[in-house]
């Protein structure tokens, strides 16, 4: 019977390295999609590296409101946000940042194989909603009967999905310009 649980330890052990390995990469690309949006606004700028979804609560350890990172004000905690915003689903892919992938220089060689052979994957979604009338986003991490939820937990599972959070300042900063340009565009 031991034997059989340290097995089952070990199994477990394993998947979750497995899992955590395949999904880190850099955050190549973000891809913003809303009704009021005529098509995505897709962003490269090496800046996106600060918005990586790899960090908050889930990594080592961290939970809310103790995390740093990511697009969310952790130390705000869970809260309720106002209906009928402008609301926009926030994809996150990862891959190598390669000078042939983006057009950018990055800290891989544009030699390098590993890079030049992979197309940026989907490792994460959330949805993000404006308030005007505030100039305060919202985040979602999307619960259990949710779509994505389960991409998302095969990156990262942070223990609090299905919640609402304020987004960060340096998000709002980052974020808020290139809306406004994409609805500019529209009209």
């Amino acid at each position: 019977m031991r034997s059989r649980v340290v097995g089952v330890c070990c199994l477990l052990f394993s998947l979750a390295i497995s899992v955590q390995l395949w999904a880190k990469g850099n955050t190549v690309l973000i891809e913003v999609k809303g009704e009021t949006l005529s098509t995505p606004v897709t962003i490269t700028d090496a800046k996106i590296e600060d918005f990586t979804p790899w960090a908050g609560p889930g990594v080592n350890g961290a939970r809310v409101p103790n995390a740093e990172g990511f697009i969310v004000d952790w130390h705000a905690g869970v809260v309720r946000q106002p209906a009928g915003l402008q609301h926009y689903e926030v994809s996150f892919y990862a891959g190598c940042r390669s000078s042939r992938q983006i057009g950018q220089p990055g800290p891989y060689p544009p030699n390098d194989p590993e890079c030049l052979a992979e197309k940026p994957r989907l490792v994460y979604v959330v949805f993000y909603d404006f308030d005007p009338s505030l100039s305060r986003g919202f985040v979602y991490l999307p619960g259990r009967a949710e779509a994505f939820y389960f991409l998302n937990m095969g990156t990262i599972a942070r223990g609090c999905e299905g919640n609402w959070f304020l987004a960060k300042d340096s998000w709002e900063a980052f974020m808020r310009p290139l809306i406004t340009r994409a609805l500019r565009q529209n009209h």
